[in-house]
């Protein structure tokens, strides 16, 4: 069996940054991990995302983004590089780099001090992936309401995407499904013990399902509590096949078949 997780960060500092990522892409393979999509936060982790990536071509694959969380008072600073990096041309889709714009989107769970400022992020973002033919890589926290008001805004742009740990309800899939191309990212959280997330699951089509760790953050159980690390899809995969009644085997061909055919890999 083959698995793509479409969302991790496997240079970041709980792995040993950049020196870690030969040991995590080396256990993920093992595990039949074979290609890993790295999510992009702000330029203070890019250099390490994007030299872990050099180190492993065709296995892990870039996106460019600027977090919702690290909107601050340097934000057009900010949103200035990711422009650039994009109309580069050492750094098209086309030169094998970046396969989507993410993680973007919104996020008022801490602080809504740069509410306003997020969603004009947001706007800018849409619109670059739209110019650029990238999908969209999206985090949404206790924001609902105002990122589908924005997304509505902006369905003449023609996004297409996912919803990246995706926790919600089957109405608020069956919502991002009427605006366009767009899958859900399924993580850890199925497998939770009296998460509600399951039941939902059940009724997503399986070709809107992609599989995803959001290591280091989010590991499935039995590893709850522990560094999550690509590795651990079999976990959510099985959870995935035994919520709907199927083998293994079809979660695995179907969920990378969605993921190759969303980021182009």
């Amino acid at each position: 069996m083959r698995f793509v997780d479409t969302h991790t960060h496997p240079a970041d500092e709980a792995f040993g940054g950049v020196s870690g990522a030969e040991g995590y892409v080396a256990r993920a393979m093992a595990a039949g991990v074979d290609r890993m999509l790295v999510a992009d936060v702000d330029s203070r982790e890019r250099a390490a995302m994007r030299e872990a990536v050099s180190r492993f071509p065709g296995v892990l694959f870039p996106m460019i983004g600027l977090y919702p969380g690290s909107v601050d008072g340097n934000w057009r600073d900010e949103l200035d590089l990711v422009f650039s990096e994009i109309m580069n041309p050492s750094g098209r889709k086309e030169d094998g780099s970046f396969v989507a714009i993410g993680e973007i989107g919104l996020d008022y769970h801490w602080s809504t001090e740069f509410k306003a400022e997020q969603q004009e992020v947001l706007r800018a973002q849409f619109e670059l992936a739209a110019k650029a033919d990238l999908p969209v890589n999206i985090h949404l926290r206790d924001a609902t309401d105002d990122f589908f008001r924005i997304l509505g805004d902006c369905a003449h742009l023609g996004l297409r995407g996912n919803l990246h740990a995706f926790s919600g309800s089957i109405e608020t899939f069956r919502r991002i499904r009427k605006l366009g191309d767009w899958s859900v990212g399924i993580g850890g959280v199925v497998t939770f013990k009296n998460a509600s997330l399951p039941q939902t699951v059940k009724e997503i089509p399986l070709d809107c399902i992609l599989l995803e760790t959001d290591s280091p953050y989010m590991a499935p159980t039995p590893l709850r509590g522990t560094r999550n690390e690509s590795a651990n899809i079999p976990l959510i995969a099985a959870k995935i096949a035994e919520v709907k009644g199927i083998d293994i085997e079809t979660v695995a061909a179907v969920t990378t078949a969605n993921a190759e055919r969303l980021f182009r890999i």
